[in-house]
């Protein structure tokens, strides 16, 4: 049994990344919480398809997401910035569920992806 597990930048105790068999969990935030919601979540995304892409995959391949914010009324301001960056095809549209919660400091958006992989 061979899981890979990723470090990247969070403390001991913790990975950004997790992969076993076809399959590839990942984390990401913001890396600056001085920025707004659509520039905090076009970090977020970018970071989650550079961790995805480490481990084998894609945001084509995420079969389940969730999206935590700070302010759950902010949902569709991130909602367009999501759109953008899924794209158009419902092909590759994942299940997201999307949740209100305190991040802690200035963070607006967590999120967390499941996707697959060849293997």
């Amino acid at each position: 049994m061979k899981i890979e597990r990723i470090q990247g930048t969070y403390p001991p105790g913790r990975s950004n990344s997790t992969s076993y068999k076809d399959l590839v969990w990942t984390v990401a935030t913001a890396s600056d919480e001085s920025l707004d919601l659509p520039e905090q979540t076009s970090q977020t995304l970018d970071s989650i398809e550079a961790n995805l892409k480490e481990l084998g995959s894609d945001k084509t391949k995420i079969v389940s997401a969730q999206v935590f914010l700070s302010n759950i009324d902010d949902k569709p301001i991130m909602d367009k910035v999501w759109r953008e960056w899924i794209g158009s095809n419902p092909a590759n549209w994942p299940q997201r569920a999307c949740l209100g919660v305190n991040l802690g400091g200035h963070w607006l958006i967590e999120v967390t992806v499941t996707a697959v992989r060849p293997v």
